[in-house]
Parts: structure tokens; C-alpha cells; sequence
């Protein structure tokens, strides 16, 4: 799901052809109007104790929109057509950002959608949920002023691979600044040690790309990681006992339909395009939940 990770390992080569983008229909559900109303992004949700609900409870609930994104950068003339779809240019997602404020959107973070999944804790009106993969510097320089400006608080998920790395055509977060981010309010996830397929994982790959990963940015943010973002948004179910064994507590693909066994480990992202204008993007949003 990353053009500019593998600058880090072949030259002008892209990876974003396992991404998958159709839009799917959200199910309607309703919310439990006795369970306290969470006002605003941030506001701290207490879910130790919290049972999760049976797979039928959750999938009947409406699914909040989750935008997906990768670079936040003006476009090169060696972008390629597929590339431009994952680097949105900075100008644009100020707009995108600007409409999302404008038309009443509330950001949420991950413990608000665990427990309204499971319990039906009651959001902010127009809750969205606004994530960023693949640790790129620009999610620090441009994503988080932008964001700040607004009130908004996002969800960053590492490719440790990447931490503290300068490529030819585009640089990574550092440690320090991923823990600023979650210092700040921000919720951290883990996206794998290299973005390996998480659908071939076998014998080491479950230490070397979950294990090692998350120790690290536990290291790093002095918190555990509960979230999980599948690289190019491939999941199996095979997969998913061994998330649930680490702790993780729900994990993001992309587009496809949910597990009906497994809702939380298959929530559902759409890629905000670097084509889109704020428009597109208001009616993508609305046609995909």
C-alpha cells in the first residue's frame, strides 16, 4: 500500500496494485441513547472493561467512515498515474480537512469506536476516523499542523522498517516524533516491520513482523499497541487468532467485506485519492458507509 517505502529498496517501483478501493454499503444500525455521549475527540474512554459484543451485535451497527492515507505532498513529474493515487498534494488535503471541519465531521480514536462497536457508547454527531500509514515525515510536517488547527486527532500506523530513514525521494518520522504524536493525543498502531503480505505469513514472520514491531513502538510510545493496520489491506482469517494472542484489539483493511466471525479485526477503510477533490471525497465518503 506504499509508493514511497519502496524507494527504500527498488527505485521507482510501486506497490499499491493489492490495494483495493470499492466502495462498499454500510449496514444501519441503531445506538444505545442510554450510554453517555463521548463530546469530543480525545476525551478518554474507559474500555477495560468492556465485553466484545458477538459478531452479529457489531456488523448490525452503521459503520463509521475511516479515510485511509498515505504521502500528503505535492505531486513530482516522475509520479506515475497509480502513484498519484496515494499522494495527496498538500493544498488539496488542507481543503479536504477544511470541508470535513465545515460540513460538522467529529474525529474519533480507536477506544471510542471500541466501545461504541461493542456496547453502542454513543459518538459525536458525524464521527470519522482519519488514519495515516507507512510513517512518512511529511505526516509530521503537514498532516499534524493541519490537523491541530482543526481539533482533530488522527491515527498513525508505523512501519518500524522506516523509523528515523532518509530516502532519495522522501524521508520517515523519527522516534521521537512518533512519541510527540502520541503524546499529543494521537493513538499509534503497528503496520508491520516492511509492509511484508500478511496473508503469506508463516513461522518467523509472526515474531519479525508483529513481535519485534511492536515491542518497539511500545518502547517508544510507553503504551500498548491495541491497533493493526493489514498491509495493502490483506487479510486472512488464518491470521487473526494471532493478533488476537498479541493483544491486539482491532485491526484495519481496506475496502472488502467484513469477517462475520471477526468484525473487529476487518474494519473497513476507503483510500482518500489524490485525485479526489473535498467534494469527491464528501460523496465517496457517503456513498462507501
Amino acid at each position: 500500500m506504499k509508493y514511497s517505502f519502496l524507494t527504500l529498496i527498488s527505485a521507482g517501483a510501486i506497490l499499491f496494485a493489492s490495494c483495493q478501493s470499492k466502495s462498499q454499503t454500510a449496514n444501519s444500525a441503531d445506538q444505545d441513547s442510554t450510554v453517555k455521549t463521548v463530546e469530543k475527540t480525545g476525551t478518554p474512554v474507559d474500555v477495560s472493561k468492556i465485553k466484545v459484543a458477538d459478531a452479529k451485535t457489531i456488523l448490525a451497527r452503521k459503520q463509521v467512515p475511516i479515510l485511509c492515507y498515505h504521502q500528503v505532498r505535492n505531486w513530482r513529474p516522475t509520479d506515475g498515474k497509480v502513484g498519484k493515487d496515494y499522494i495527496v498534494e498538500i493544498q488539496n488535503f488542507k481543503d479536504q480537512m477544511k470541508m470535513l471541519a465545515d460540513s460538522g465531521y467529529h474525529t474519533i480514536l480507536p477506544d471510542q469506536l471500541y466501545a461504541y462497536l461493542n456496547t453502542g457508547a454513543a459518538l459525536p454527531s458525524k464521527p470519522i476516523m482519519l488514519t495515516f500509514d507507512d510513517t512518512d515525515m511529511d505526516q509530521f510536517t503537514v498532516v499534524r499542523p493541519t490537523l491541530q488547527k482543526l481539533g482533530y486527532k488522527a491515527v498513525y500506523f508505523i512501519m518500524t522498517v522506516s523509523i528515523g530513514r532518509k530516502g532519495k525521494f522522501v524521508d520517515y518520522m523519527t522516534k521521537e516524533q512518533i512519541k510527540q504524536l502520541s503524546d499529543e493525543g494521537n493513538v499509534i498502531g503497528s503496520h508491520t516491520y516492511d509492509h511484508k503480505n500478511f496473508k503469506k505469513y508463516a513461522g518467523k514472520d509472526w515474531e519479525e513482523q508483529l513481535d519485534k514491531p511492536t515491542k518497539k513502538l511500545e518502547e517508544i510510545t510507553g503504551k500498548k499497541m491495541t491497533e493493526f493496520a493489514y498491509p495493502f489491506g490483506l487479510w486472512n482469517a488464518e491470521g487473526i487468532p494471532e493478533l488476537k494472542k498479541r493483544g491486539f484489539r482491532m485491526a484495519y483493511q481496506l475496502s472488502t467485506k467484513r469477517d462475520e466471525k471477526d468484525p473487529l479485526f476487518t474494519i473497513r477503510r476507503i483510500i482518500a485519492s489524490g485525485y479526489w477533490s473535498p467534494k469527491t471525497l464528501s460523496n465517496s465518503i457517503k456513498n462507501s458507509f
